[in-house]
């Protein structure tokens, strides 16, 4: 790793790190030797910087949720300004999602490893936070009530199974195709 990155941009590097590593082994099957050599770094620097393979942990499962909320507000910010509705601003956030998922993969895997971890205490509450500060910012930015919220995460997370057993042309025209189901009225 470079030494003249700075301290953050070197715990960011650890952290993409950790993410690709954690999203193939999950929390219990990934170790930090791994981690470290993917980081660039020594194992010792890892702790000085988390402290432990679950602070680390956390720390992408933060950076994980953190970015996908970038995204569906990005993308839920666009279709309001060009003056869509509730349901076609929640569909762009939909297939916004998708484009993410199809560029990269590791960030719905290190999700579903997320979700597997929360047997600890620590990184259920994490996760959920986390969850919810997606919920309440799809709803403040697509303008979507309750239900239609509800309805909007069971798809997504109908989705992400999808998405985590897919490939290829025919696996991305059955995601465009959940998308097409119609959103029932705000």
């Amino acid at each position: 790793m470079n030494a003249r990155l700075r301290a953050d941009e070197r715990r960011d590097a650890i952290v993409a790190a950790a993410s690709i590593e954690f999203a193939g082994a999950g929390y219990a099957g990934t170790s930090t030797e791994a981690i470290a050599r993917r980081a660039g770094v020594s194992q010792p620097y890892l702790f000085q910087l988390f402290g432990t393979k679950k602070e680390l942990f956390i720390a992408a499962v933060r950076d994980c949720f953190e970015r996908t909320r970038r995204t569906f507000e990005q993308s839920g910010r666009t279709a309001r300004d060009s003056g869509l509705d509730t349901a076609a601003t929640l569909e762009e956030m939909g297939h916004a999602y998708i484009r993410m998922l199809l560029a990269e993969p590791n960030r719905l895997r290190l999700q579903i490893q997320a979700y597997a971890a929360c047997q600890d205490d620590d990184i259920r509450a994490v996760v959920r936070d986390s969850y919810m500060q997606l919920w309440a910012s799809v709803g403040r930015v697509s303008g979507a009530d309750e239900m239609a919220l509800k309805n909007w995460f069971a798809q997504g997370m109908l989705i992400n199974v999808v998405a985590s057993i897919g490939e290829g042309s025919t696996f991305e025209s059955f995601l465009d195709s959940l998308l097409a189901v119609p959103h029932p009225a705000p």
